[in-house]
């Protein structure tokens, strides 16, 4: 690989998917029904917004916005190749491009809350979730309803019980999407979390938000423990995860001794919601993961249990059912009792 200068690679990671694709690859392109947002013809549940180039492949929960990582975890192009073609059609890459003016980060406030939480908590009951576990949140302030979209905002406080972050989940659903957004100005390392009522040496680890709130309702509303959302976790595909598995298993490969690394061979990141949580409380000794039962909640599980079973316990409670979430389980355990309270009603 050609030598590329430290100002030319910054350079390169400036170019965003979205003007990698409309330049390039304008055909793969197609308008979703959400505003300013488009999709890939070759991949249904990729997702990138035309303003910001923000992109998210949701059937392999992976996201970013550079062209670079675009070209790298969707196309599975090889580091050199991808930086190679970016310079190739890109000629003006080769010479230090104009530092853009710093700008001042936006300050992080939170929504303007609703005069009540009526719409959200009818949302959440239809998902399963309990009133008892939503009014448990309400009394901490870690939930509430927005003005004057009624989102549910799910916020995440820091030490000192100061609000640092704030996810925005929509209670309208189109055609199956949802509205979900951080606040901005979020810190990822105060993410969503639910102390428990007593002392607890133990914190449950979650994707989203609301599996921690179904998770909950699920165990009896019971507030023995934290409950910690992780705000989305990072996995590799599973193609090339099994890629490089195969290719392990010819050339008598194992693991590099000492480090963890993911199946495609980048140095994997610890979740920083976690490394924050465990980092301001020493009491901590177990952490139960409660990830998604599919291929990348059962991957993040596993670097989970590598990068802390040496210091804590580390307890994998995956939901039992494949491709589940704590939210479908909570979902269905509401179906289930509805159906068995009709059929008790009928029988009498």
């Amino acid at each position: 690989m050609p030598f590329y200068g430290e100002e030319q690679m910054e350079a390169i990671r400036s170019v965003t998917a979205m003007e990698y694709l409309q330049k390039h690859q304008p055909g793969r392109l197609k308008k979703s029904s959400a505003r300013n947002e488009w999709e890939l013809t070759d991949h249904d549940s990729f997702k990138i917004n035309g303003i910001t180039s923000k992109w998210h492949w949701k059937s392999r929960d992976i996201g970013g916005i550079s062209a670079l990582n675009f070209l790298i975890y969707v196309d599975g192009m090889e580091f050199r190749e991808a930086v190679g073609m970016l310079m190739q059609e890109n000629p003006s890459l080769s010479y230090p491009p104009p530092q853009p003016e710093e700008r001042p980060k936006k300050p992080f406030v939170l929504p303007e809350p609703f005069q009540n939480c009526g719409r959200v908590q009818k949302y959440l009951n239809s998902r399963g979730i309990s009133s008892e576990v939503i009014r448990y949140c309400r009394r901490l302030g870690i939930l509430y309803e927005s003005s004057p979209y009624h989102n549910a905002v799910f916020v995440g406080m820091d030490e000192s019980q100061k609000p640092r972050y704030a996810f925005l989940r929509g209670i309208y659903d189109k055609d199956g999407k949802s509205f979900r957004i951080e606040q901005a100005g979020s810190e990822k390392n105060y993410a969503f979390c639910i102390p428990p009522d007593r002392e607890s040496v133990r914190v449950a680890v979650y994707e989203a938000c609301i599996d921690a709130l179904a998770h909950m309702t699920l165990e009896g509303g019971k507030a023995d423990k934290y409950r910690l959302a992780l705000g989305g976790i990072s996995a590799p595909r599973e193609a090339q995860s099994a890629g490089k598995e195969k290719q392990s298993q010819k050339t008598g490969g194992t693991p590099e001794s000492g480090k963890q690394r993911n199946p495609v061979g980048k140095p994997t990141k610890n979740p920083p919601a976690l490394e924050h949580f465990l980092k301001n409380h020493p009491e901590i000794e177990e952490i139960e993961v409660c990830t998604d039962n599919d291929f990348a909640g059962r991957w993040a599980c596993g670097h989970i249990r590598a990068a802390y079973g040496g210091g804590y316990r580390v307890i994998e409670n995956l939901p039992r059912t494949e491709g589940a979430d704590y939210g479908d389980l909570a979902a269905w355990e509401m179906e289930r009792e509805r159906s068995m309270a009709k059929q008790h009603t009928q029988g009498r």
